[in-house]
C-alpha cells in the first residue's frame, strides 16, 4: 500500500451511543491507518463534507438505531452527487441479516454486523484499502 489508508468513521442520525465506533477507531489506528472520527449525530451532508475534506478512502458508518438502510442510501447518494462516489462505504452496527443484500444493492461494500471480531474488521478494511490505494 502506498501512503496511509485514511478511514472516516461516522455516527449518522440520532443514535447517541458511540462506544463501538470509538473502539473501531482505536483498532484501525493501532493497525496503522489514519482514522478521522466525526462524532455523534452527524447528518449525511456533514459526513460527505468531512469525507471529501479529509480525502478519505473509506467511509465507515456506525449505526445502532435501525435506520441503516435510509442513512446509508443518503450518504452514498450524496457522495455520488459530490463526485466522491469512488469512496468505499462500509456499515457496522445492529444490522439484520435480511438487510445485508439491500445494503449491498444500494452500494455498501462491506457490512459488519454486531458480534464480528475486531480482527475481521481490521483485516477486511485493510483489504478494501489496498484496492482503493492500488
Amino acid at each position: 500500500m502506498a501512503g496511509p489508508l485514511r478511514v472516516l468513521v461516522a455516527k449518522p442520525g440520532l443514535d447517541g451511543h458511540d462506544k463501538g465506533a470509538r473502539i473501531i477507531c482505536r483498532v484501525l489506528r493501532d493497525a496503522g491507518m489514519e482514522v478521522i472520527y466525526t462524532g455523534l449525530k452527524q447528518t449525511p451532508d456533514q459526513i460527505v463534507t468531512a469525507a471529501i475534506q479529509e480525502d478519505v478512502h473509506i467511509v465507515g458508518l456506525s449505526i445502532l438505531s435501525g435506520a441503516h438502510l435510509g442513512l446509508s442510501e443518503k450518504v452514498i447518494r450524496k457522495l455520488r452527487e459530490n463526485n466522491a462516489g469512488d469512496k468505499i462505504v462500509v456499515v457496522g452496527g445492529l444490522i439484520l441479516d435480511d438487510d445485508i443484500p439491500k445494503l449491498k444493492e444500494i452500494g455498501v461494500v462491506e457490512i459488519f454486523p454486531s458480534g464480528v471480531t475486531l480482527e475481521h474488521v481490521v483485516e477486511r478494511v485493510r483489504e478494501l484499502g489496498e484496492k482503493a490505494l492500488a
